[in-house]
């Protein structure tokens, strides 16, 4: 599984796993049923700790969107699409109510923040 750490992050490793895990199942590149590294098969991989690696599958279980089963390892569990959107919907939600927050903080107003927004909107193609 092709995942991009960074030692420099603000973000700890086992978040970094879980939220790029996250995305792949949100977006479908890992569908329901499909089987994920052991934990220490992507350990290895990514050379971190097994221990970092089981912090991100737990995280991910917790969400509802892997299961495990004890010896056998983990799978994405299946989703219905519906659910995937509010998942995403919910998470964006969330992080963007902390930033508004802190743009509140820093004296730009709604109209501001709007523009700031279309312009990344636009800038990733996104209508």
């Amino acid at each position: 599984m092709i995942l991009n750490l960074s030692e420099l992050s603000d973000e700890p490793l086992h978040a970094q796993i879980s939220r790029q895990i996250r995305a792949k199942i949100l977006s479908e590149d890992l569908t329901g049923g499909t089987a994920l590294p052991s934990i220490r098969g992507l350990a290895r991989e990514q050379r971190v700790s097994v221990i970092t690696v089981q912090r991100a599958y737990d995280d991910l279980e917790r969400e509802g969107l892997v299961r495990s089963r004890r010896g056998k390892g983990f799978w994405v569990t299946p989703l219905a699409g519906g659910r995937k959107k509010a998942m995403a919907e919910e998470r964006f939600a969330d992080a963007l109510r902390k930033l508004v927050a802190y743009a509140v903080a820093e004296g730009l107003d709604a109209s501001e923040m709007r523009q700031i927004l279309d312009e990344i909107l636009r800038t990733w193609g996104a209508r």
